[in-house]
């Protein structure tokens, strides 16, 4: 059995600090760009983003859910904001009546198109700029593992959802 620790180190105090600090900043930051050029909040665009990176810019409801860590009531919320825009198009898959397939339009494209400039500007100048290559691929070890670790126990909005099969 392992034990919990009473209490964490200056060094990793000091680590996560400095992690919820980047985090807040560089949110806060990225948001307010993605709002001044797209009208989109955060969670909006990791949707459409993650649309336009799917093959035939479509997912499933629930992979979208599990993929952008937010709530499947919350997500239903924000795709019907960006469907009312004409961003997305929402409907039943063709696959299973019981899913609902989200799909990128044209429109929601032209967002994407809008804001991916100056959100890469803002991460390559908030972030990336202050950091070697060396420091960048250090980060993304890290982050990458302990994205991997919080994935294996993950909140109900970041769980994927066991699938059933019916028996043959």
């Amino acid at each position: 059995m392992t034990e919990t620790p009473a209490s964490l180190t200056s060094t990793q105090l000091g680590a996560y600090f400095a992690f919820t600090e980047v985090s807040s900043l560089l949110r806060h930051a990225v948001e307010k760009q993605l709002r001044d050029v797209g009208d989109l909040s955060y969670v909006q665009f990791q949707l459409l983003a993650r649309l336009g990176d799917s093959p035939h810019g479509q997912q499933r409801m629930t992979d979208l859910a599990d993929g952008v860590v937010y709530s499947r009531s919350g997500l239903t919320y924000q795709a019907q904001l960006l469907d009312q825009r004409g961003l997305v198009t929402r409907a039943p898959s063709p696959d299973d009546e019981r899913s609902t397939v989200i799909s990128l339009t044209e429109a929601g494209r032209d967002v994407l198109a809008a804001v991916f400039p100056g959100h890469i500007e803002a991460l390559h100048s908030l972030l990336f700029a202050a950091l070697s290559d060396s420091d960048i691929d250090e980060l993304a070890r890290i982050l990458g593992a302990a994205a991997a670790h919080l994935r294996a126990i993950p909140p109900r909005s970041a769980a994927p959802r066991r699938r059933s099969r019916p028996e043959a």
